[in-house]
């Protein structure tokens, strides 16, 4: 079995909470949200000293918080998602496949991520992006395939055309990668874009382009397992879906 590692990007301040508090910190059902992707991982077969958070504003709280059963690399500025995981390249190493996780996603489950890794073993795939198929997609990136099915490329809401605006399957921003492909490719994607920002679906763009292997998706079948938390009004719609799971 292939050692499964995992990243957790927990860097963000989470404006939009409006709190001090790092938004990876805000409780659901009194547990830290960033907790319930710890677990997931954990779940789906990566060790705890195989996860690694990612972390940036008031970075000291968050190892606090957490606790030292997993690791920590420091994302001094946020500049993007690209960024971060590179913040965390020797981490990866070559080794086995690594999931890419959020930190504020806590209705993800181990089930889905176990899924994913037994999906991305089976299809020999060397990028597995986790989809979910929305009635209304607006705001999430879109995934382009083509006439047979087969995985395209990711465009993000505001680059897409009309036609692309009308796919309903979204880039959950959750993915596994081959460690060694995704190491590789680290090194080549840039910020050169109007935000200036290190994209982490540049390295799809570039691994596809460069024939380095299958790039592939699974579906969630639960779309709630996506939904990240960005307000206070999502963290409670969190909880409430997790108190009606929980029974």
């Amino acid at each position: 079995m292939a050692r499964i590692k995992a990243v957790i990007l927990a860097a963000g301040k989470g404006t939009r909470m409006k709190s001090e508090l790092p938004k990876v910190l805000h409780e659901v059902m009194g547990k830290p949200m960033v907790e319930y992707s710890i677990e997931a991982a954990h779940e789906a077969g990566a060790e705890y000293k195989d996860i690694c958070l990612v972390v940036g504003h008031k970075a000291e709280l968050v190892k606090e918080t957490v606790g030292d059963s997993v690791n920590y690399v420091l994302q001094e500025e946020q500049l993007g998602t690209g960024h971060a995981v590179k913040c965390a390249a020797d981490f990866i190493g070559e080794d086995g496949i690594t999931m890419v996780l959020c930190g504020d996603t806590p209705l993800i489950t181990g089930q889905t991520l176990k899924k994913l890794v037994d999906t991305h073993i089976e299809e020999r795939n060397v990028i597995t992006v986790l989809t979910a198929v929305l009635d209304d997609p607006t705001g999430y990136g879109r995934i382009i395939k083509d006439n047979w099915g087969k995985f395209v490329k990711i465009v993000e809401h505001k680059d897409a055309n009309l036609e692309e605006q009308r796919v309903d399957e979204v880039n959950s921003g959750m993915y596994l990668f081959d460690s060694a492909v995704l190491t590789k490719v680290l090194d080549k994607i840039t910020n050169d874009n109007a935000q200036g920002e290190y994209y982490l679906t540049d390295v799809i763009e570039i691994a596809k382009s460069e024939r380095l292997g299958t790039v592939a998706t699974m579906t969630v079948d639960d779309v709630n397992e996506i939904k990240g938390v960005n307000s206070t009004d999502q963290l409670a719609e969190a909880e409430a879906i997790l108190r009606k799971r929980l029974g």
